[in-house]
């Protein structure tokens, strides 16, 4: 799992069938600070409804990812399952 951004999000007309009815977030990757992006961008299905800027949770397993969204023809390597309060690092 990685620690990312909302810096975006995905409008899009026609997709696959089975991106139907999912919202479509672009991440940016970051350090523990929340703010050094680390990586590139990428998009994800964002499944907890999380909004721009948030600082978020990210399972980017591609196996891993169809199995949380329950459909393994879904054409997904991200996905979005938590949005980040706050991180304590001593």
């Amino acid at each position: 799992m990685f620690i990312c951004r909302v810096v975006g999000d995905v409008v899009s007309t026609i997709k696959n069938e089975h991106l139907r009815g999912h919202k479509l977030l672009i991440v940016q990757p970051v350090d523990l600070d929340g703010v050094t992006a680390k990586g590139e961008s990428m998009i994800a299905v964002d499944k907890v409804d999380a909004g721009p800027h948030d600082l978020v949770l990210v399972n980017r397993e591609g196996g891993s990812a169809r199995q949380l969204l329950g459909n393994a023809k879904i054409p997904v390597q991200a996905v979005i399952v938590g949005v980040i309060d706050d991180i304590d690092v001593p």
